[in-house]
């Protein structure tokens, strides 16, 4: 069967597409029906059946035979570590931290928070928490004391689990020290801490609070399995709000389980047994899906990589990790190919490495560029497949399915929807748009299994946040338009699409026009106020190293570009040359919060800044070109 007729069976019967996606699942009871909508808007799949997370991640392959096979290869080229662990191993490992939690008063529903760098116990403390049904929430390594504070008053932890230290190219990171500010902040105190010693940099424990990791295992029976309903809760992951309270996303643990799976062979083409990297960090959800559970529950062997695309030692990094681990299936952000490709702008530096091993190269986390895509086509010799998901969804909602069919790449798109979304382009009063037509991005109720049924202890913001505006939709909050063939093309950002004396202008494009030229190594472009047309774009521009262009042909030559390609009615005549632009840990541009420097407004600063002071250089220059006056 091709796409099509998969997409078309689901459309069909969406309860027996779904019914037969979770017999890959092993389940304690098994669910009556997929679909339970007696509380719609709130939708559930698999409630009434019985099941454990971390059976299906761990406990089933080892006894089905493959406990020898690696669960987990770490590779930390800051440390020079490189270890595997067995299934089997892992299997231990996650059993006696589980009985070690559940000897200090961890049960089923609890919460547990867990605040670790790229280590392969950050995804033991995970499975450890799903092994006794405990809600596990993973706030990013380093998080400011503050906002890991705020995700202890909402999720109200019962322990919390963390590393003394976390590791960036050249500097050790204190982690004790913000987790014990974050505890005195917050007004929800947990019963306990685990701390994992990391011999870079040992951390005081709390007498009568913290644990150490291995100290607290010792003497422990092994945890077994505890099984839950197919609706509770397998994790919260707390995304960024622009207000002040950052929203928990709920994912139900049966859904979670038959999704995942379900995307492993279809999505990504990989087979148990396969290699499988994501390039990414625990504390997103790609790390969820895709360093943790969709590799394991799989059967795969999953990479956990300390390291960054370039500066560890180099923008080789990718190519020796993918070589010398038989990497089959590689996943990563589009601004960490961005960086490669600064560094490296001919890709002399994979010429080192034999990569034959790799069947294609996956992009998300925000908008892949066509020049971007197109330089990892030319250097890596492999497929280049953009698809499109949110941390909501927890896995594809638009991509490429490999395993069931190759589709066609047409560049700067991320390619048709997956089985389980209905994906259309509405415009402001939430009527379907044409072919070509730019609108809001909106999904038709009920989303498939394992996206988010609600927000933790938020059901009203949930509503009004994602399915107030179009009834009987989700609203994604991406702009684009769906071509004749069915492809979905993202645009931007519903606040990302500018308009510029009554046209309505999508600042993806004019990124990808600023992109194509040869000495822009990445870029973004924002809208800011302007009294005669209402709004203007303004590109920033980061050139690649070694650059022989002077910095105002550059700015002359991409002014010159867009009218070419996009017309005088962008109006675009304003852009400047940066070092760096700011973004999230996870590599997403600021742009609003560029906007608001731009426009004189007060901002909050992003909870997941990668590095605060960039914003003083984005306000630098834009005060170089009579904006931010403030």
């Amino acid at each position: 069967m091709g796409y099509k007729d998969v997409y078309e069976g689901w459309k069909a019967d969406p309860e027996g597409f779904w019914m037969k996606a979770a017999e890959a699942v092993d389940w304690i009871d098994k669910p009556s029906r997929a679909l339970f909508d007696e509380n719609a808007p709130i939708y559930e799949w698999f409630s009434d059946g019985m099941v454990n997370t971390c059976y299906n991640a761990v406990d089933r392959h080892v006894e089905a035979g493959h406990g020898d096979r690696t669960a987990i290869i770490y590779d930390s080229p800051i440390t020079g570590r490189k270890d595997k662990v067995s299934y089997a191993n892992l299997q231990t490992r996650v059993a006696s931290l589980a009985g070690a939690l559940r000897d200090k008063g961890v049960t089923k529903g609890d919460r547990v928070i867990i605040y670790m760098p790229m280590v392969p116990q950050a995804l033991e403390a995970m499975l450890a928490c799903s092994r006794l049904g405990a809600i596990h929430s993973v706030v990013f390594g380093g998080f400011a004391a503050n906002e890991l504070a705020v995700r202890i008053d909402d999720a109200q932890p019962k322990a919390i689990i963390a590393a003394s230290c976390g590791l960036e190219p050249g500097r050790v990171v204190d982690y004790k020290p913000l987790l014990d500010g974050a505890i005195e902040l917050a007004s929800h105190k947990p019963d306990f801490c685990v701390i994992f010693q990391r011999e870079e940099k040992p951390a005081e424990l709390i007498a009568g609070r913290d644990h150490d990791w291995f100290a607290a295992q010792e003497g422990v029976s092994p945890a077994e399995c505890v099984p839950v309903e197919g609706n509770h809760p397998a994790y919260i992951l707390y995304t960024s709000g622009t207000t002040g309270a950052p929203k928990g996303v709920v994912r139900p643990t049966g859904g979670h389980l038959v999704a995942l799976n379900w995307t492993m062979k279809n999505i990504y083409n990989a087979d148990p047994g396969d290699v499988f990297w994501a390039a990414s960090d625990v504390g997103w959800v790609v790390g969820h899906s895709y360093i943790c559970y969709g590799p394991l529950i799989h059967g795969n062997t999953t990479i956990v990589f300390e390291g960054k695309p370039v500066g560890t030692p180099d923008a080789g990094t990718f190519w020796r990790v993918i070589s010398e681990h038989n990497v089959r299936c590689f996943f990563t952000a589009p601004t960490a190919f961005r960086a490669i490709k600064r560094d490296d702008p001919t890709g002399e530096l994979i010429k080192e490495h034999d990569i034959s091993c790799l069947r294609a190269l996956y992009l998300a986390g925000e908008r892949a560029d066509p020049d971007t895509i197109e330089w990892a086509q030319d250097v890596m010799k492999v497929p280049v497949y953009d698809h499109w998901w949110q941390t909501e969804t927890g896995y594809t909602i638009v991509g490429n399915p490999a395993g069931i069919e190759a589709l066609p790449v047409k560049i700067g798109s991320p390619t048709v929807p997956m089985p389980g979304y209905d994906v259309q382009i509405l415009d402001e009063g939430g009527n379907p748009m044409g072919p070509n037509e730019l609108g809001a991005i909106a999904i038709k109720l009920p989303l498939p299994p394992g996206t988010l049924p609600t927000l933790w202890n938020a059901e009203e913001r949930y509503l009004k946040s994602y399915l107030k505006t179009f009834p009987g939709y989700y609203e994604t909050g991406d702009a684009g338009m769906i071509d004749e063939d069915g492809y979905l093309y993202i645009m931007a950002r519903t606040d990302d699409v500018i308009n510029v004396a009554g046209h309505r202008l999508s600042t993806g494009a004019m990124e990808e026009v600023l992109a194509s030229h040869p000495e822009v190594a990445e870029c973004a472009v924002i809208g800011v106020s302007d009294q005669l047309k209402g709004q203007l774009p303004v590109g920033f521009l980061c050139l690649n190293k070694g650059s022989g262009s002077s910095n105002e042909d550059v700015v002359q030559e991409c002014v010159q570009l867009m009218r070419n390609k996009i017309g005088p009615v962008a109006a675009f005549k304003l852009a400047v040359v940066v070092d760096r632009l700011p973004k999230t840990r996870s590599g997403k541009i600021l742009r609003g919060t560029m906007v608001s420097i731009a426009d004189s407004k007060d901002y909050k600063m992003p909870a997941t800044i990668d590095d605060p002071t960039i914003l003083d250089e984005i306000k630098d220059s834009l005060q170089g070109i009579g904006y931010a006056r403030g």
